[in-house]
């Protein structure tokens, strides 16, 4: 009996895992939780990480790419989104940063860290990463646009004292954010489709799907439901650990700007997990999608968002970076661009933006 109820488990953990997390959700909202209870909390909220990664691929691939991608790039910023509002409700003055602290960690860890790894392991997999220059450059592009105007501009403007917009200025680069991204989606899913499909070793686009077997329409929608699930435990349950992580990062003596690297790299592992897995396919555009469209998604649709609940949140809303962040912005685009225009890549530009990542982390702790 016990075998069979342990064989069970293994082979339905994707849809316990998510229940799990919104039953212990529901028990433990708002209330203060003992050391055990988070230790607990932290291993069902990783479980529902790679739970809602397994799900997003089964959508994916029912879908089709580029919408795949598409869909786990905007499941993520959702849980993205939660979670600053979430904490920034609860946080007061201290969270006045923590919006533009996430959304650049995320940019940080999609264009180096999942860009970089992805280049990597396909290359070193495949001797040479092959992706197409066309979609990947338009992603970059726009991707650089939307962080230029929404975390590094407002350390320039003068309408306002310190690196803020005004209302008004606020209001423009919402709207241009969400412009933006409604255009990059438009091209990526109905006029340039071809641009963000995989290529073969000759260049030519797979538009076909891999060879494996396709999901049924009821286990796409079941997927979907617990997709769902899965996501509402992870933004509820971070919700109840992150006072504990607040308190062990101001315990250590960590910038605060800290937790917004560690809420940007929770909620971008589904992400960062199905970018390898595609990088070992050979599907290298593929993980230049999930990786460049992530960190859209995490400006295009974060600014706004946190833009309109701006007018009821205590406290003001910093978005400029500081001067070593531009620095770093910056080299991450031209490095960027000079590895997407040829349209392959060796291991060494996969090194080239892990060491910027790990530069970024380190500046993190050790500004």
């Amino acid at each position: 009996m016990i075998p069979r109820l342990r064989d069970f488990l293994l082979a339905q953990w994707t849809a316990i895992v998510p229940v799990l997390a919104v039953v212990l959700l529901v028990f433990t909202w708002g209330r203060s939780l003992p050391g055990g209870s988070v230790a607990l909390l932290t291993l069902v909220l990783a479980g529902s990480v790679l739970a809602a990664v397994h799900h997003a691929e089964v959508v994916a691939h029912r879908v089709g790419e580029p919408f795949g991608s598409l869909i786990l790039a905007v499941a993520v910023t959702v849980i993205e989104v939660a979670l600053i509002v979430t904490l920034m409700i609860d946080g007061g003055d201290k969270s006045a940063t923590l919006a533009r602290d996430t959304v650049f960690a995320a940019v940080m860890i999609t264009c180096n860290g999942i860009v970089g790894l992805s280049l990597l392991v396909g290359s070193l997999r495949h001797k040479v990463a092959i992706f197409n220059p066309e979609g990947s450059g338009a992603a970059l592009a726009t991707v650089a646009t939307l962080a230029t105007l929404c975390l590094v501009l407002p350390t320039f403007t003068t309408s306002k004292p310190g690196p803020e917009y005004s209302s008004a200025q606020l209001i423009f680069a919402a709207l241009a954010s969400l412009v933006l991204y409604g255009l990059f989606v438009t091209t990526q899913t109905v006029r340039h489709r071809s641009y963000f499909l995989p290529l073969t070793r000759q260049g030519e686009v797979i538009s076909a799907p891999e060879h494996i077997e396709m999901p049924t329409n009821r286990a796409a929608l079941t997927s979907l439901a617990l997709l769902g699930l899965a996501l509402v435990g992870v933004v509820g349950l971070a919700k109840g650990v992150s006072p504990t992580i607040e308190t062990a990062i101001d315990s250590a003596g960590l910038p605060h700007a800290v937790v917004g690297v560690l809420i940007a790299l929770l909620i971008l592992l589904p992400e960062t997990i199905a970018a390898v897995r595609a990088a070992r396919r050979d599907r290298v555009q593929i993980s230049l999608n999930l990786g460049l469209g992530s960190a859209m998604a995490s400006i295009g649709l974060t600014i706004p968002t946190v833009a309109i609940a701006s007018i009821w949140l205590p406290g003001p809303l910093v978005l400029g970076l500081g001067a070593t962040h531009m620095v770093l912005l910056a080299l991450t685009i031209g490095v960027g661009i000079l590895t997407v225009v040829p349209g392959r890549a060796t291991p060494l530009q996969g090194g080239v933006h892990l060491v910027l990542l790990a530069a970024y982390l380190e500046l993190a702790i050790n500004p």
